[in-house]
């Protein structure tokens, strides 16, 4: 038997509230980042990694070892950052992390359940490090690379199909964004789950509603997301983004036979109202000066009742 999950002491309001400290902290001092994830996803990754995964004691080095090379013949050490989340053992949940922009605040989640050691999130996106921006399958907490959004829904269905037929008890479950249902591979994803019956897929999804390009709505309107999730054969529901105790509710949605994909309606400025005067630009934030960047440290700080980040005036 494998090694009992391993459970924190710690609240899930208190890690979300890390989270959003943390990733503060490192976009203030890198004079940039991607601070808006952790406004819209804190309570999704505390609530996933605190209370919702059944996943064992982390396999790999507390302090991240640096990028070991690819898959070959000739790199027999080669390690996913899935030993983050724990061994693939059949009784397991498995994460997939669809959107590997929310890399930072999947290391900030990782440290703030005691998975990885603070000194990670100094390696991110330096030379040699496998603390990648964007998170690749090298990366804490990552399993395969999902570099492409609307593959990770994908990946995740196929393994879950495999498990279901191997007979693993295991979820599988996926962290997605709302931008990826305008791939059309998400589609044909949740379809093909639904007619092979795999309803030990799981996925929660962050609707911020915002982009790369701006806001969704004026990238490409999407229309009814859970309509269209239902008509393409899974189960949707509709929860707050914020609201622990809907989560809570929503894994328990009857989907006998189907994915179930709970959509959380999110805000990408959530516990930080001052970066609402940057909406929709929003999905990565670089100050456009000094003077910026010291008013939202200040901002920032206060409405998460910590104290500014003294950064000096070092860039990246």
């Amino acid at each position: 038997m494998s090694e009992p999950a391993l459970r924190n002491e710690r609240s899930t309001e208190e890690i979300a509230h890390g989270i959003r400290c943390r990733v503060f902290e490192h976009t203030m001092r890198n004079n940039g980042g991607y601070i808006s994830q952790a406004c819209s996803a804190a309570e999704q990754f505390a609530w996933l990694y605190n209370e919702e995964l059944r996943l064992g004691p982390p396999t790999l080095p507390m302090i991240p070892r640096p990028f070991g090379g690819v898959p070959s013949a000739d790199n027999p050490g080669y390690h996913t950052g899935a030993g983050y989340n724990g061994p693939a053992a059949p009784e397991f949940d498995r994460l997939f992390i669809a959107p590997v922009h929310y890399a930072l605040v999947a290391y900030a989640t990782l440290i703030e359940v005691g998975r990885m050691a603070p000194e990670g999130i100094e390696m991110f996106n330096k030379d040699g490090s496998s603390v990648e921006m964007i998170g690749a399958e090298h990366s804490p907490g990552m399993e395969v690379h999902n570099g492409t959004l609307g593959i990770g829904f994908s990946t995740a269905a196929g393994l879950a199909w495999g498990r279901k037929r191997k007979g693993e008890p295991g979820r599988t479950w996926v962290y997605m964004s709302d931008g990826e249902v305008q791939e059309g591979q998400t589609w044909e994803a949740i379809a093909a789950a639904a007619h092979h019956r795999i309803d030990t897929l799981y996925a929660i999804m962050d609707v911020n509603r915002q982009q790369c390009d701006g806001a969704m709505k004026d990238v490409m309107e999407v229309g009814d997301i859970a309509r269209k999730i239902e008509a393409f054969g899974g189960v949707a529901v509709w929860i707050d983004g914020h609201d622990l105790d809907a989560m809570r509710a929503a894994v328990q949605t009857p989907h006998r036979g189907k994915p179930l994909i709970i959509l959380a309606n999110s805000s990408p400025f959530r516990g930080m109202p001052s970066l609402q005067l940057r909406f929709p630009r929003l999905h990565y934030v670089r100050f456009k000066s000094e003077e910026e960047r010291a008013r939202m440290n200040r901002e920032i700080a206060r409405s998460l009742k910590v104290a500014p980040i003294d950064y000096g005036l070092k860039e990246h």
